[in-house]
């Protein structure tokens, strides 16, 4: 796990009291965050990403001028490295599996405890996918239904690391053991682990390891 440092954080909200709560909440110490910036419009907010480089942006869903997906689609193939965690008032379902597959990495409501914020940001940082309780049951539902009708051209646009890395995770690997069989280094293996989820529109390693399953791959 990643604990020796601060996750730098970039925050995304255009309701200015409400960013101004989360940047006093995270800011706190003991939450092992560090909040390097935060925009409330759609540009602003690309900009500023693109200067302070983060470990993970905060977004909120819903914005006057595109909201996080646009954020999303203008950042992630730039800068790869770059984690997205939702954070919306929002929990219908079409608003999370729109997030999930623009990008991001999980999705949760502002409803959650700062504690539970501050880890979420953590666990996502170190590779999971996260989501409120509530919402975590539909959303691998959601994805489940798809992986059943997945076309072989989807497994044809991963590059050959690509289809390495996503049958050594889907046997179980964690990411240090997959580096070490394709002696690779591990942020490497989650740039592809990212990779794969975003072009397969997966949620999570169980989904990954699901769809994998399902083509024989494993």
């Amino acid at each position: 796990m990643i604990t020796d440092q601060l996750v730098r954080v970039f925050l995304v909200d255009d309701h200015r009291l409400f960013l101004s709560g989360v940047r006093t909440e995270l800011s706190a110490p003991g939450t092992g965050v560090e909040i390097v910036g935060d925009a409330a419009r759609v540009g602003a907010a690309v900009d500023g990403i693109r200067a302070t480089e983060p470990d993970v942006v905060l977004l909120d869903v819903h914005m006057p001028d595109g909201g996080g997906r646009a954020v999303i689609g203008a950042i992630g193939r730039d800068l790869p490295k770059v984690r997205f965690l939702a954070l919306s008032v929002s929990d219908a379902a079409e608003d999370v599996i729109e997030v999930i597959r623009a990008g991001a990495r999980g999705y949760v409501t502002k409803s959650i405890a700062p504690g539970d914020l501050a880890d979420a940001i953590r666990r996502v940082h170190e590779g999971d996918a996260v989501f409120s309780a509530r919402l975590a049951g539909f959303v691998l539902d959601a994805f489940a239904g798809k992986a059943s009708t997945v076309a072989d051209p989807e497994l044809d646009q991963l590059t050959p690391r690509e289809r390495e890395v996503l049958r050594l995770i889907a046997r179980g690997y964690a990411y240090k053991q997959v580096a070490k069989e394709l002696s690779i280094s591990v942020k490497t293996v989650e740039t592809h682990v990212s990779a794969v989820l975003r072009k397969l529109q997966l949620s999570s390693r169980h989904e990954l390891t699901r769809w994998a399953t399902d083509r024989r791959l494993v």
